[in-house]
């Protein structure tokens, strides 16, 4: 899988950084003892001006070491949270494969077979996976048209919403997201809706919007994956997470 393959490489670039060179730690240690240094050769009547100077660059050296593996480190934990949160997207649409009783059909099973509800909410399925979106959506769409109360209808809406996201239509994305919780409020894929609607509030850069969903889904589904990443995304913003009750 790519995205998890990308994920491996974040972490190996972070072990690499950290084997080039001393450790934060040790850059630390190192400029402490440089510092004493200088301390110790401004209070000597013999140090010359030079020699100083050569102290003081080093010192100077190793602080901007310390800065740049510092930043790259923070940059490297970004990439990595981010790849996290997209892998548990991909982990969450392949739970949701595992639930299905047959396994997936060819392309054209549906058209095939048309009046299968079954086969057409695969085909649909088979082509969100493939990248398909445009397609996946019309079969979405019309196994929802026929079959609006089945046990997936809301995974259709759902997936209708991931289809608009993963093509860059946010506020479409967020449209069929509203339909997820407002058509199904006991949908086990509420969490996930707002999780994800929040995120396009994002990408749409209205982040007010965004954080008032990420706080609901921290609050109000506390202890799901969904809620975890609300948290680590709110957190990264520096906002604290408010839930009212006690």
């Amino acid at each position: 899988m790519e995205l998890r393959t990308e994920l491996q490489n974040l972490h190996v670039e972070v072990l690499e950084l950290q084997k080039e060179g001393p450790t934060k730690d040790q850059l630390a240690e190192m400029a402490q003892s440089l510092a004493a240094q200088i301390a110790e050769l401004s209070q000597s009547e013999d140090t010359s001006q030079a020699k100083l100077d050569d102290v003081a660059a080093r010192l100077a050296a190793l602080e901007s070491k310390l800065e740049g593996t510092n930043f790259r480190l923070a940059q490297l934990g970004q990439q990595i949270a981010a790849a996290s949160e997209e892998l548990q997207a991909v982990r969450s649409a392949t739970e949701m494969a595992r639930r299905t009783t047959q396994p997936l059909p060819p392309p054209s099973s549906a058209a095939t077979n048309p009046a299968d509800p079954q086969a057409l909410y695969d085909t649909a399925y088979n082509d969100y996976v493939r990248g398909n979106y445009d397609l996946a959506i019309l079969s979405f769409q019309e196994y929802l048209e026929g079959n609006p109360t089945t046990e997936v209808a809301d995974n259709a809406a759902y997936w209708i919403g991931e289809c608009y996201f993963r093509q860059g239509n946010y506020q479409k994305a967020i449209e069929s997201f509203d339909t997820v919780l407002n058509a199904y409020e006991s949908s086990d894929r509420r969490p996930s809706a707002i999780l994800r609607k929040g995120y396009a509030y994002f990408e749409l850069g209205q982040r007010a919007q965004g954080v008032v969903q990420l706080q609901k889904v921290a609050c109000e589904h506390a202890g799901t994956d969904e809620a975890h990443l609300a948290r680590g995304r709110l957190q990264e913003l520096g906002i604290d997470v408010e839930c009212d009750g006690p």
